[in-house]
């Protein structure tokens, strides 16, 4: 279970739904024989199931997918944007160092994908999502039959239907608008992922004062 006071909660399915095809590449965690951990970039069908569906495949070297029979529960950890805090941004003092963040947990039960017919739907569904130039003149991705099927050999894939998800977006909300204020401010002027984090503020600030 992810710790989440009631401020940092989020619970809206689209905005988790938008956060996780924006970070992808997740931490899928199971517990097996022992603890199993494998960093893969997964695809979300929202469409299937009441809170969608994640595909994604390992090595199959990887013994990881021995635990993905349906029956263990897996968390697949999605992480955003995060910084450093400084208490010397905010107004009211004394205060605290913390960290901003943004992750969100998707836990359920996932099954091995393993049959060619299965795989290539899988692989084809992948290469859709994240080859930018897919079908651009002149860009071709193809392999020969030969090379896809050795290809094939090579991975398992796992479907995980979504039982829970778990937002947690902990972004300065239980500070005031001066405070949140002045820690954008600082941030901004880090540059890197810390414009990455402001953006994700601000986008949640105007969320909240929404009519």
């Amino acid at each position: 279970m992810l710790y989440t006071p009631r401020t940092f909660q989020e619970s809206d399915l689209p905005a988790l739904h938008a956060f996780m095809k924006q970070h992808s590449f997740s931490t899928v965690i199971s517990h097996g024989s022992g603890t199993n951990v494998s960093h893969v970039p997964l695809v979300l069908v929202p469409g299937r199931g009441d809170k969608g569906t994640l595909l994604g495949h390992v090595a199959r070297a990887n013994p990881h997918w021995k635990d993905f029979d349906g029956e263990r529960q897996v968390t697949c950890v999605f992480h955003g944007p995060h910084a450093y805090i400084s208490p010397t941004w905010y107004k009211v003092r004394p205060s605290v160092p913390t960290w901003n963040y943004a992750v969100v947990h998707a836990l359920g039960r996932p099954r091995v994908i393993d049959t060619q017919a299965e795989l290539t739907k899988l692989i084809d569904a992948m290469i859709a999502e994240y080859e930018p130039a897919i079908g651009a003149p002149g860009h071709d991705t193809r392999l020969s039959d030969e090379q896809h099927a050795r290809m094939l050999e090579q991975i398992v894939g796992f479907e995980l239907p979504i039982e829970e998800l778990q937002g947690k977006f902990k972004l300065g909300q239980n500070r005031s608008a001066e405070d949140q204020a002045g820690m954008m401010e600082a941030l901004a002027g880090q540059g890197g992922e810390a414009l990455a984090l402001v953006e994700l503020m601000r986008e949640r600030s105007r969320t909240r004062t929404k009519p």
